[in-house]
Order: structure tokens, then sequence, then C-alpha cells
């Protein structure tokens, strides 16, 4: 005779709650639903073997290698002084700049548009950012040439009416340095911006109940939250700033020595006889850096994590 508990359990209506209570059968597996992620992923990393991994062992294989094969530490050698080092310096002065620069200056322009009432706003800085941090290259020198240059329209425009715009400056550090905010600024508030987003309304008004002022929301609640993820955003644009090729190239012609020009004529022949490894040598300083960068901005960013999560 089945009790009173078992007749429940195979009731119709709440079928049989007792085999509900075993364990699934043995052909399902946990570690083939592992196994269906990882193939999932194997597409991005196939992708990112070839393109990024086998580069760059070829880069640092040959910063040690003779035009004929053997072993040499003669190119990181040459890579290390003059005139290669004068360029390795130049590079990471502009960098330094157009991160730090951009960098400020796109949190207050992201801040403005995120305490901002209308949505129409955010919207159109956000498409122009997307837009504008994506335009760079050949075509942004030419804008700038066309626009600046000793012939270009605005130029051209201000002498018309009597204003006389020396515009030697454009080909210059200071003129590259320009050219690179263009695109740095807007990507400094397109990734930003999401950061603020995650600002939560209730710890604000938590820090006027307790009596906090304005600066001092900042000082301990708003800027320990947010200063991992600037802070991880600048070294994104000191990252992009160190290894950007086609604008200075294009807006110079290589008269500025930045070391991915450099690369760039000594992987086009334009080297001393022997001294063809030495391009992978100055890639491999750029690698080593970037490398670093993308350490920390990873530790960055996990602490942002942490604290956006809550």
């Amino acid at each position: 005779m089945a009790t009173t508990a078992e007749r429940r359990l195979r009731a119709p209506g709440l079928g049989n709650l007792a085999s509900r209570s075993k364990a699934p059968p043995p052909g399902r597996r946990p570690w083939l639903r592992g196994l269906r992620g990882l193939l999932g992923l194997a597409p991005f990393a196939v992708y990112t073997a070839l393109f990024l991994g086998v580069p760059t062992v070829a880069v640092v294989v040959g910063a040690f290698q003779t035009p004929h094969g053997g072993f040499t530490f003669k190119n990181v050698t040459i890579a290390a002084h003059a005139p290669y080092s004068n360029g390795f310096v130049e590079s990471l002065e502009l960098a330094l700049v157009t991160s730090i620069v951009p960098g400020i200056l796109g949190v207050f322009i992201a801040y403005a548009v995120h305490t901002s009432r209308g949505t129409l706003l955010r919207r159109i800085v956000s498409t122009a950012s997307g837009v504008f941090a994506n335009f760079g290259g050949v075509q942004l020198a030419f804008l700038f040439i066309a626009t600046l240059s000793t012939t270009g329209v605005v130029t051209v425009w201000l002498q018309d009416v009597g204003i006389s715009l020396t515009t030697r400056w454009l080909f210059t550090f200071k003129g590259v340095a320009l050219v690179y905010m263009y695109f740095q600024l807007p990507l400094m508030v397109l990734i930003v911006t999401p950061a603020l987003n995650g600002l939560r309304p209730a710890w604000r008004e938590a820090s006027q109940n307790l009596g906090a002022k304005g600066w001092q929301y900042w000082r301990y609640v708003g800027g320990p939250v947010l200063a991992p993820t600037v802070l991880g955003c600048t070294l994104l644009l000191f990252g992009f700033g160190l290894s950007a090729y086609a604008t200075a190239r294009a807006l110079t012609a290589g008269t500025i020595p930045l070391t991915p020009i450099q690369i760039g004529d000594v992987m086009n022949g334009n080297v001393i006889a022997g001294e063809q490894n030495v391009g992978m040598a100055l890639g491999l300083g750029l690698v080593i850096v970037i490398v670093v960068v993308l350490v920390f901005y990873t530790l960055l960013q996990r602490r942002a994590s942490r604290w956006l999560s809550r």
C-alpha cells in the first residue's frame, strides 16, 4: 500500500516529483556545455593568433636576427641609439600630450552631456563621437591640409578679410598633436560615457542627506569610482597616440622623427646595408610599451567593474 505522501508525489497535477529530484541522466555532461562555449570562441582565437600572435612573434624573433638568420643584439643596440632613440622619445611625448589633454577635456565634455536634460543632445554627441573617433589616417591629414595650410580654405578666406594666419606649425609637433586630438577627444567622450552612466543617483542623494558638499561627493564617492575608468581610458589613448602612423606620415612626410614613421622607412628599404632588421627592434620597443599599457589597463578595468557592479 502506498502512503499518502507517495500518492501526492504521483498525482497527475504535480507530476512525479520524486523522479525530478533524481540526478540528470549521464548523457548530459556539464563539460559538453563548456566545450560548446570554447568552440564558439574558436573563430576569434584563430583570428587573433593569425593577425596578432604570428606578427608579434615574427617581430620578437626578427629583432634578434641577422640578415642571414643568426642571433645578434646589434639590432636592439642600434635602435637604442640616435636617431632611433630620438624618435622613440618624440613618440612618447606625443602619446603623452595626446592622451592627457583629451583625457581631461573628454571627461568634462562627457559629464556636461551626461547631466544635460536634452536627450537629443546626448544622441548627437554620441553619434558625432563615434564618427570622429574613427575618422583618421590620410583623409584626416588631407582635411587639415586643405583647411589650415598656406593655401587652405580657412587661411585664404582670412587673408581675404585682412587677417594673416601663420600655419607652418601644422607640419610640426604641435600640428600632429592637434590632429591626433581631433579623434582622441571624441574617443575619450565615447568610452567614458558608460562609466558616468554607472554613477547611481542614490549615491549623490545619500551624500547630500549626510551633509556632504559637492566637492566632498566627488572627493570621496564619485572620484574614486570614476578614477580607474578615466585612467584606463587615458592609457588607451596613450596606446593609440603611440602607434598611429598614417596621419603623421601624410601630414609631415616623415620630417618628424616618430618611431612608427621610422619603422615604415626601414620596411620600405630606407636603411643601411646589414641593418634590415632594425625595424623589427623598433617594433619590439613599441610592443613592450603597448603590453605594459594593456596590463595596467586591464587592472584598472577590473577595479572599475567591481565598483560599478555594486
